[in-house]
């Protein structure tokens, strides 16, 4: 595999690219994935296929520091996706505080909670990680920092990579057996979050290319980053978020080659992580955003049913624009329904994703309940 990615660094038009990539490899469609039997089983307890609600606790140092573990003992919660940055972790390199994550799992395993961990690199390694590694400045899209300038490492830099991945193994050997650890998120060649994006302004796509982008590069890192969750974490479900090819070659846009590029990654994840491969999108609304990113909604639950699949929200609904954006300008709980209705609809074969994450201050409101009691008899109504 390691050498057909290779190949395309030669490569100049997207349409070529991609149909090199595709060949002489069965491109697998949805539909082409055997329809799963058994519950994947996810977790050193051998549990079964993540499933149901799962409160978003969100990443940032403040969020970090201050995490509220409340929500965990929501009666509708069935498990909680916990979002750090690398760097509020190990600010200073070989001496990781691990004391938030061990309250974290504690606290999940005592209320019966099923763990999703996500550390973000990228744009939130910490500053000893960018030393001596190639990097460059860019405007943070979207999440936390938006709009400000940030270094970005190069997301095949050697030095970054080996860096974060020493770091993964640290994590897989302190939790791997931890109880409640269902799944991890994988990340590393990332820019914000765990999502397969990198920044992507017309201006920014100039700078990676003179950086020397290429999908090769990109996705040979991606690959070497799955071999190695695979291995630090078997027993784990692995989350991949956003499967994409940000940037075709010489930065051209080409809608069928990015949708092309999907499946393929989709493809290759599949066949280093097995039956524990599971997809999302981090992006679901049912209202207007400003800026609306490409809808995945309907292309992640294509394989639901498939592999494992599943959502979070853009963000909370709480607040005038935050419910607009959810569905319902100046009701959030409405928003919220909304949003769980567009995620919870089944597919052409009547399956529907396993499990979907709502963000913390959804889940505490008081007047969010019943929207939660309705989510959670959705995923008891249709089954997996």
């Amino acid at each position: 595999m390691r050498v057909r990615l290779l190949r395309l660094l030669t490569l100049g038009a997207a349409t070529a690219l991609l149909a090199s990539w595709v060949s002489p490899l069965v491109w697998a469609q949805p539909d082409q994935f055997p329809e799963r039997g058994e519950p994947v089983l996810c977790g050193s307890t051998r549990d079964a296929t993540p499933t149901g609600l799962v409160v978003v606790l969100p990443s940032g140092e403040h969020n970090y520091h201050s995490m509220n573990l409340q929500a965990l003992n929501n009666p509708y919660v069935s498990g909680v996706a916990v979002q750090i940055n690398w760097r509020d972790i190990e600010p200073v390199q070989g001496k990781p505080d691990w004391s938030k994550l061990d309250e974290l799992f504690a606290a999940a395993e005592a209320s019966k909670r099923w763990v999703h961990l996500a550390i973000f690199p990228g744009f939130f390694s910490p500053e000893w990680a960018f030393q001596g590694a190639q990097t460059e400045l860019f405007t943070i899209p979207y999440g936390p920092g938006h709009g400000t300038l940030a270094r970005l490492p190069m997301p095949w830099d050697r030095v970054y990579l080996g860096r974060w991945l020493a770091f993964v193994k640290q994590v897989g050997e302190r939790y791997g057996n931890a109880p409640a650890f269902r799944m991890i998120a994988v990340g590393g060649p990332t820019s914000v979050s765990e999502e397969m994006t990198l920044p992507n302004s017309p201006p920014a796509v100039q700078k990676w290319l003179r950086h020397g982008y290429t999908p090769g590069k990109y996705l040979g890192a991606w690959e070497e980053v799955f071999h190695v969750y695979a291995g630090t974490f078997p027993r784990q479900c692995a989350s991949l978020a956003g499967p994409n090819l940000p940037i075709l070659a010489g930065g051209k846009f080409d809608r069928t080659a990015h949708v092309i590029a999907r499946r393929k990654v989709i493809e290759l994840a599949q066949r280093v992580f097995g039956d524990r491969l599971a997809i999302q999108s981090n992006d679901l609304h049912a209202g207007r955003a400003e800026v609306e990113a490409p809808d995945f909604t309907e292309f992640i639950n294509s394989y639901s049913g498939k592999i494992i699949t599943g959502f979070e929200m853009r963000g909370g609904s709480r607040g005038l624009k935050p419910s607009k954006v959810m569905g319902a300008e100046g009701n959030p709980p409405l928003a919220l329904r909304k949003s769980v209705d567009k995620g919870m609809s089944p597919n052409g074969a009547g399956r529907h994703i396993d499990y979907l994450e709502i963000y913390e201050g959804d889940v505490l409101a008081d007047d969010m309940q019943p929207v939660l009691q309705y989510a959670t008899s959705l995923f008891r109504q249709h089954g997996p």
